[in-house]
């Protein structure tokens, strides 16, 4: 990701514009410190300033992190969810949890060398340095947000010891954690559980993000309350409760995990479900030199993609929804969780089980599942591809890659596969050419409704061809989810 000219960040910098916060971070030489773009401190002189591609990269050179504007939790930039090279995917796994950087080159078909070349290209330092970004910042929510003992926050956040751990908070914040802790201020209720602001660069039309995952909720797994959407989440060491609610400049998140080893992942799955590190700005102007879709965008300035909270999850909903309304979907997905999802140990005001694994549907009796024979079928192959690795869904997955692993399983078309690639890869750039939704929606703007002259027609919104999707379901009322695959 190249960075921007000097002379223009320094212009963002002293403007204090947000839209450049993600895109590059700003050192300055006499305090030490290195802060995102809008940071409210008094402006530094431009001499004293360096500009870094990344985080990391700002932290190999010496400053520390300012605890003022916290650029270590800025959004993430909206280039890794963008592009489908090797860094990007890379990016997003390290945001996701990766284990080791030996994981992450396994998981991308690197060398750890190869890896590194490429990553230092980019972001100015290795996959280890970005790695040990994201551990001091899980640590650092840890800290300030729990009353956890710090030798436990340490192993939880991934850190090897409790010096590696010291050293690293120190070196970044500036602070023992003893430190940040009494900075924060408060005294966390254990029972409470995590409570985070997560950012996003304005606007966001949380409005209608949050009525298409209403439409579609499941009882017992997702709700939507007065105060906003919760659900259960399935993590690798155990299950969570997430809920979030729309506030100005970031979504309030409350966060009850079974075990704090799962904090990175599950606040990378949030941030992927309500697409909170996009462009909205760069993705509005793109779109709206099109006049047919300007109305929508002013109406909806900030139209989000709607993510996945856990990808399999979503592809299984996806199969389930072929050529049926959406209530219907939702009919179906409720009753394979309520006979195949494990049950919560303790039910969580409304909340009650897991979603179904892939591996239990793929292994379960499916011969009196109220559905056509075909779609049974297609959906057992489809989860048995996923339990063992033969469909990659994951944060690192290429989404090309995906869509071809998907459409050479039976019963697998080209809707089913864009429909999964762009909801649960948060693919910005796949369009729905043969979707009936899309096609009316299409037609009462005044665009060609015809598969073949519309998908040209789409040509011209790249890259952002799955938000003018929204757009398009956005402008009138559908009841269907799709057509045959």
């Amino acid at each position: 990701m190249p960075l921007p000219d000097p002379d223009l960040c320094y212009r963002a910098l002293a403007s204090r514009d947000a839209r450049f916060d993600g895109w590059f971070f700003a050192g300055v030489t006499s305090t030490g410190i290195f802060c995102r773009p809008s940071c409210p401190a008094t402006k530094p002189r431009r001499e004293n300033t360096r500009f870094y591609p990344s985080a990391a990269a700002a932290i190999n050179a010496g400053f520390r992190a300012c605890l003022r504007c916290r650029p270590d939790a800025v959004p993430g930039s909206p280039e890794w969810n963008v592009r489908t090279d090797v860094v990007a995917r890379g990016m997003r796994l390290i945001a996701s949890g990766i284990e080791s950087v030996d994981h992450l080159a396994q998981q991308l078909g690197y060398s750890t060398r190869q890896l590194g070349r490429l990553f230092t290209a980019e972001l100015g330092v290795g996959p280890l340095a970005v790695a040990r970004t994201q551990r001091a910042q899980t640590a650092r929510i840890l800290i300030e947000t729990t009353a956890m003992p710090f030798t436990e926050v340490a192993f939880a956040a991934g850190f090897s010891s409790i010096r590696q751990f010291n050293d690293t908070i120190r070196a970044i914040f500036g602070r023992t954690p003893s430190e940040l802790r009494q900075r924060a201020g408060n005294r966390p209720d254990s029972t409470a559980g995590i409570t985070l602001r997560l950012p996003y660069r304005s606007p966001l039309d949380s409005d209608t993000l949050f009525a298409f995952l209403a439409a579609r909720a499941i009882p017992g797994i997702e709700q939507f309350t007065a105060n906003g959407y919760r659900r259960v989440l399935t993590l690798a060491h155990g299950t969570g409760i997430v809920e979030l609610t729309p506030q100005p400049g970031h979504i309030h998140c409350r966060l009850a995990l079974a075990d704090v080893r799962d904090l990175a992942v599950a606040v990378a799955r949030v941030r992927r479900l309500c697409d909170l590190d996009a462009d909205p700005v760069a993705i509005d102007e793109a779109l709206s030199e099109d006049p047919a879709l300007a109305p929508s965008i002013r109406n909806h300035p900030g139209m989000r993609l709607p993510g996945a909270a856990d990808p399999h999850e979503l592809a299984i909903r996806a199969v389930l929804g072929q050529q049926i309304s959406v209530a219907a979907a939702r009919t179906l997905a409720r009753r394979l969780a309520e006979r195949y999802g494990t049950p919560l140990d303790v039910e969580q005001q409304g909340l009650t089980r897991q979603f179904p694994t892939a591996e239990a549907l793929a292994s379960a009796d499916s011969s009196d599942w109220p559905m056509p024979i075909r779609r049974r079928q297609t959906l057992q192959i489809l989860c048995a591809a996923l339990a063992d690795g033969e469909v990659r869904l994951d944060a690192g997955a290429d989404p090309h890659e995906a869509q071809r692993e998907m459409m050479a399983l039976p019963g697998i078309g080209p809707w089913t596969a864009s429909y999964i690639t762009i909801r649960a890869l948060s693919a910005p750039d796949t369009f729905l050419s043969g979707d009936l939704g899309v096609r009316r929606g299409a037609a009462a703007i005044g665009l060609p409704s015809n598969p073949r002259e519309l998908a040209t027609y789409a040509e011209r919104w790249r890259p952002y061809r799955s938000y003018a999707v929204f757009h398009l379901w956005n402008a009138l009322t559908y009841s269907t989810q799709g057509e045959p695959t």
